[in-house]
């Protein structure tokens, strides 16, 4: 039996498996043991070969558009950037990933086209895992879903799913130490739900004999195994409702219900039209929002502020971060830098590396000469 069969016979069991307290063990048992054959599976068709996509990462952070096949991220792309992305109202128009760089706030943003997915991605259909490679490296996800299929989503999301990645989820707090002897020791700060029988059967089936194991939030078996594979991409994910523009004011109504009944808060969402640029402006606000990026204007020595190229940070960064970026002499010659803004008690407060910054601060860093 290959190691597709097993998979499909692990996920048949799985499903047909009630649970409850009494399968819990088995079920984690059996989880533990797919998330095992899919990691083999996976590297065994990346031993094999096969092109790939890589795309080198540029700019100040990187946004994929996932979709299925002709939902209009090519015209969505070219409609942000200067790329020219080849745009049919046929299927499997883009063939490769295409990039272009949205230029706002002062931040350069890469945004990626990459080739439509369809079922069965994440399974290698279509060069999906190849293409999921790249999602797995951007920073945020936008959906575009077609403003008629918007049950497109949840298809979307499993393909994601499948392929290690975790939209609007942070990592599981869950810590390993694998250690001599002693067996396995479960310590938690939370109540947790699964029993330390149910913990100790997915650490044994991913290979831990002896290991102490602190768990500090409630989690499922699902994001127990998650954590113990410590191998998913957590990526934050945003909504887009492309061709708003072929449908009457009267079906509103219905595209919002759909997107609830996906969870989908329909305020949330974003509605565009990339064929007639409609709603560019609050996806571009939407997109910035999410990244969490801020500006900070330099004062340079003898030019004063530079306030049309402002060093881009990502929201919380502190000073030793900006030197960090900047690099070069601000690191190594570091004495002291004076802040004008939203972080500051005052203007020109003078402080070390371990100010936060805010966004629009002004910034000036003094060094040793």
């Amino acid at each position: 039996m290959g190691l597709e069969d097993e998979i499909e016979d692990l996920r048949e069991e799985i499903s047909e498996t009630p649970y409850n307290k009494s399968t819990e063990e088995h079920v984690g048992r059996l989880k533990a043991k797919l998330a095992e054959k899919k990691e083999k599976l996976e590297n065994q068709s990346s031993a094999g070969g096969g092109e790939g996509y890589h795309v080198e990462k540029h700019g100040d952070a990187t946004v994929a558009f996932v979709g299925f096949p002709s939902v209009g991220k090519s015209t969505l792309l070219n409609a942000l950037t200067a790329a020219e992305s080849e745009v049919g109202d046929y299927e499997f128009t883009t063939l490769n990933v295409n990039p272009g760089m949205l230029q706002y706030n002062g931040a350069n943003i890469q945004l990626l086209d990459v080739p439509g997915l369809i079922e069965g991605a994440a399974q290698g259909r279509g060069g999906g895992q190849e293409v999921l490679s790249v999602v797995r490296a951007a920073d945020l996800v936008v959906f575009v879903l077609s403003v008629f299929e918007i049950d497109q989503y949840e298809r979307l999301k499993t393909e994601l799913y499948e392929n290690k990645i975790r939209l609007d989820q942070q990592s599981p707090s869950v810590k390993i130490a694998k250690k001599g002897k002693g067996g396995i020791r479960v310590t938690s700060s939370v109540d947790l739900d699964l029993s330390e029988r149910v913990v100790s059967e997915v650490l044994r089936e991913h290979g831990y004999v002896n290991a102490d194991v602190t768990i500090r939030e409630q989690v499922d078996i699902d994001r127990l195994v998650d954590g113990v594979m410590d191998n998913r991409e957590y990526i934050p994910s945003i909504v887009s409702v492309n061709k708003v523009d072929l449908i009457e004011p009267d079906y509103v109504e219905t595209v919002e219900a759909e997107l609830r009944d996906h969870d989908i808060d329909p305020e949330e969402a974003v509605f565009i039209s990339a064929e007639k640029e409609k709603g560019l402006d609050s996806l571009k606000e939407t997109i910035w929002e999410e990244l969490g990026l801020m500006r900070i204007y330099m004062d340079k020595p003898g030019r004063g502020v530079d306030w049309e190229e402002p060093l881009v940070l990502e929201r919380g960064s502190t000073i030793a971060d900006a030197c960090d970026k900047l690099g070069g002499e601000f690191e190594d010659r570091f004495r002291f830098a004076r802040v004008s803004g939203p972080s500051a008690k005052h203007d020109e407060q003078q402080v070390g590396t371990d100010h936060e910054l805010a966004d629009e601060d002004v910034l000036r860093i003094i060094t040793r000469k």
